[in-house]
């Protein structure tokens, strides 16, 4: 069980990076793009317009025997948790997966060492409360990513 969910961490992380990665090189290989430096300096870009992150999968964690009423509660401090973090501009992306697997989601944090990532996500009450453990991964990605929250807000129809 622990080896097929490390591959399946590893083959979702790959797609991830190469989706990513992907989107990043067609955006710059457009010759009619402009360089906007003061927008790349704000996002913390390098000369390539990238910039490291931390990626968090999050997994099924030990702990997952509730009510229906102590998950829903549970859930909702852990959204609150994620809509905190991106208000401060630490957490990029969070999502769930679709389907009931030990992945249950990932993060991609704003910050630049996996430390930092694991005392933001000690504040998450999932985490706390054992219904989910992480695995913190060093990522390199578009700093175009840090406009990502700005956007998704003219998007959104309802708050999470």
């Amino acid at each position: 069980m622990q080896i097929k969910t490390v591959i399946k961490s590893k083959v979702i992380f790959s797609f991830i990076v190469g989706v990513l990665s992907f989107s990043t090189v067609s955006f710059s290989a457009h010759s009619d793009s402009v360089f906007d430096p003061q927008r790349a300096n704000k996002a913390g870009a390098d000369d390539y317009g990238m910039k490291p992150y931390v990626m968090a999968f999050l997994k099924r964690g030990p702990n997952r025997d509730r009510t229906k009423e102590q998950a829903q509660q549970l859930q909702r401090a852990h959204l609150d948790n994620i809509t905190r973090l991106a208000n401060e501009g630490k957490l990029i992306l969070a999502g769930p997966f679709l389907d009931d697997g030990e992945l249950r989601g990932i993060y991609i944090f704003n910050v630049t060492r996996v430390e930092e990532a694991k005392a933001l996500t000690e504040t998450d009450p999932a985490i706390q409360a054992g219904s989910l453990v992480l695995e913190l991964l060093p990522w390199y990605g578009s700093a175009a990513l840090t406009e990502l929250h700005e956007l998704h807000k003219v998007m959104a129809k309802k708050a999470i």
